[in-house]
């Protein structure tokens, strides 16, 4: 899919993003609960990672959005870095969306496992990645991965790894 063709579903289209589309991220995510980045983190995502990015919009409004990457060492698995979706389209299944549309366009690059870190609280990221592997039939297995002592000061807990796979081409 190039950065011109997008899906549409109802009014939320779904694309790669361009740098240009970070500071809207930024944005979003300064307004949620989510781990606030740098600003530059998400142009950066954008730019050189637009193959394994995605972001949802509504009117050229941006709503919502993943930042991922392939890890360098298991070429197989598309991590998730960030999923954010505006406080107005939660509920609506726009993160699951993302995330198919996601796994349908890397397909081509063999990818057979989704990998992200969810705090034990994050319920919605929990249920997300979750149902991403009842939807394909395949599992989701939850390993500890960084523990809560890892992060500087107070406050931060500690880091799952939801691994949800494998993928068959078919499920896609």
């Amino acid at each position: 899919m190039s950065n011109k063709s997008q899906l549409v579903i109802d009014k939320v289209s779904f694309s790669k993003p361009t740098a240009k589309d970070g500071s809207s991220m930024w944005e979003l995510v300064k307004e949620s609960t989510l781990d606030l980045n740098s600003p530059y983190k998400y142009i950066m995502m954008s730019e050189y990672f637009s193959d394994t990015c995605i972001v949802a919009k509504e009117n050229d409004h941006l709503v919502g959005f993943i930042t991922a990457f392939i890890l360098p060492e298991k070429q197989d698995v598309l991590f998730i870095w960030q999923v954010g979706v505006h406080s107005s389209q939660r509920g609506k299944g726009i993160a699951s969306r993302m995330l198919n549309e996601l796994l349908s366009r890397n397909e081509r690059k063999n990818i057979r496992f989704v990998e992200a870190t969810v705090t034990p609280t994050n319920i919605a990221s929990q249920s997300l990645f979750q149902r991403l592997a009842r939807d394909h039939s395949t599992e989701c297995i939850v390993d500890e991965c960084f523990p809560a002592d890892f992060f500087p000061g107070n406050g931060h807990e500690a880091e799952l790894t939801y691994r949800v796979g494998p993928f068959s081409k078919q499920s896609n």
